[in-house]
């Protein structure tokens, strides 16, 4: 089964779950602004090779604005910024859907349906 880290009040993640749901595909639905993905799934987004850590992020959110993290990012580990993901979710770009080998980031259609139809 899939884990779908999303927010319910997320335009994005709600066609997201539409799709799922449209090809009958189960999944656990995590609030991803009360339980963010852990240090290990994060990881293992960037060890797919299909992510960057930026790609990680929600850039147009508030928290990443207010927080100025544009800036911040530039004097940031890659340790220290996955240590900010998991503890922050809001800072998270969602929805984030994983079954341990394959993963996705954010929602498009396209590239979410090679990973979940």
């Amino acid at each position: 089964m899939i884990t779908f880290y999303g927010y319910d009040r997320c335009s994005t993640c709600r066609k997201a779950k539409k799709a799922l749901d449209g090809w009958n595909v189960e999944y656990r639905d995590i609030d991803i602004t009360e339980k963010p993905p852990t240090k290990k799934v994060l990881r293992a987004l960037l060890a797919s090779g299909d992510y960057r850590l930026a790609d990680l992020f929600n850039r147009s959110g508030v928290q990443y604005r207010e927080l100025n993290m544009k800036e911040k990012l530039k004097a940031m580990s890659d340790a220290e910024a996955i240590e900010l993901l998991a503890g922050n979710g809001r800072l998270c770009k969602r929805p984030i859907v994983t079954d341990g080998s394959k993963h996705s980031v954010g929602f498009k259609e396209d590239v979410f349906r090679a990973a979940w139809k």
